[in-house]
């Protein structure tokens, strides 16, 4: 592993102006959500954590070179930062799905289910920063703490969206014995959804689900013929009598929430399910509680 020149104060501060200028409104947004919520005690200002050590973990990419434990990473072909208590306990990756399932809204008056995903994700990110947690995105970015972490996060998050109709939960990068957090609306193959639980419990994370619907995925207000197709084109179903099918699709909708309560329940995990049509406070209070809960 090689390091680059340091760079000076005023060179980082110049980086940090140029990046803010071009932020996205999402960050904004976030930050003005995140606001609403009253913050409590948390991170390394909680009893009971300490420095002491915890474990090595394979270094990510972004650990800096002082980070590295030359000692350990030299009885392997690996790097390896040594990674103490307090570390592992305020460590949160969060999953947003970025499937194009999330970007269905029944009403152009109201967001796509993706961008209130993303919102809830970030203001949470905003949140447990402050509180001087280390926070990442699945597969994105590595748990880190900071302002440069939030703008990080943020630029991430307001990329385009992935290809695939429905997602299924992304744990890499996920810290042995921290939190996670998925955003989604568990619409997809529940196997996949399972198996993502299941290597987030394998390595002691213990978090949240968060179901993210629009009001029309709950009420199902179709009558008469209607043509349903998945926002990638791959599932078409047409009906005459659209109708017909709002009692079997919401006993069917209730089916998947219990199954989706009974697996998280099952790894020590929370679940809850958000409405794009609800105010997003209400989520994100009930995500943080439920965080601190789990520690």
């Amino acid at each position: 592993m090689t390091t680059a020149p340091q760079a000076s104060n005023s060179d980082l501060r110049s980086r940090a102006e140029a990046l803010g200028q071009t932020l996205p409104p999402l960050l904004a947004e976030a930050e003005m959500l995140a606001s609403t919520v009253m913050m409590g005690e948390h991170g390394r200002r909680r009893a009971g954590l300490g420095d002491e050590f915890w474990q090595y973990r394979p270094a990510h990419q972004g650990d800096s070179a002082r980070m590295i434990d030359w000692r350990r990473s030299a009885r392997s072909d690996a790097h390896f930062v040594r990674e103490r208590e307090w570390q592992a306990a305020q460590s949160v990756t969060i999953w947003v799905d970025p499937a194009k399932s999330m970007t269905f809204t029944g009403d152009r008056s109201r967001a796509p289910k993706a961008d209130r995903a993303k919102l809830l994700g970030l203001a949470l990110a905003v949140l447990l920063l402050r509180g001087g947690e280390r926070v990442g995105l699945a597969g994105l970015a590595a748990p880190r703490a900071g302002r440069a972490q939030l703008l990080r996060l943020a630029a991430r998050l307001s990329g385009e969206e992935a290809g695939e109709d429905y997602g299924a939960p992304v744990t890499e990068g996920m810290v042995s014995h921290g939190r996670g957090v998925f955003l989604s609306d568990f619409l997809g193959d529940l196997s996949g959804i399972e198996a993502g639980l299941a290597r987030a419990a394998d390595r002691g994370v213990k978090g949240a689900l968060i179901q993210v619907l629009d009001p029309a995925e709950e009420e199902f207000p179709f009558d008469g013929r209607t043509i349903f197709e998945s926002m990638g084109g791959t599932l078409r179903h047409e009906t005459q009598r659209a109708g017909d099918l709002r009692t079997r699709y919401l006993a069917r909708l209730a089916e998947r929430k219990d199954r989706l309560a009974h697996l998280a329940r099952a790894v020590g995990w929370h679940f809850t399910t958000h409405h794009t049509g609800a105010p997003a406070q209400s989520a994100l209070l009930w995500t943080y509680l439920a965080l601190e809960g789990g520690r």
